[in-house]
């Protein structure tokens, strides 16, 4: 995966901005407002930091090398992604999707509420 076929897929669920709220090269992808996918677009490959349920996130990283405690995140709810590794691609997906739930299932129920009727 690339990184516009990353951004594209962000975009494309219900909800999601993009902005650079810390700086020039920090991508931030969010739902109803929060964060659930980071990115750089320095260059220096391509990394994506991914929300994550603790437990799924300590099982990832044993089970990938190309999954990594978040980088600049809460090590216990954030995992760095390395997109160029050999992880596949419908793998990236899932995690993205992973991460956009568990931000969705925090949300204020009427932000839910709203959420669902888009």
């Amino acid at each position: 995966m690339h990184i516009e076929e990353f951004r594209t897929y962000c975009l494309n669920k219900k909800a999601v901005e993009e902005d650079l709220p810390f700086d020039e090269v920090t991508l931030v992808f969010k739902v109803m407002g929060k964060m659930f996918a980071l990115t750089s677009l320095r260059g220096e490959g391509f990394t994506i930091n991914l929300k994550c349920d603790p437990v799924y996130a300590l099982e990832l990283r044993e089970q990938y090398e190309e999954v990594q405690p978040g980088y600049h995140m809460n090590k216990k709810h954030w995992n760095t992604v390395n997109c160029e590794g050999m992880l596949e691609d419908k793998l990236l997906l899932e995690l993205i999707d992973h991460s956009y739930d568990l931000v969705v299932q925090k949300l204020k129920k009427a932000d839910r509420e709203i959420l669902k009727n888009l």
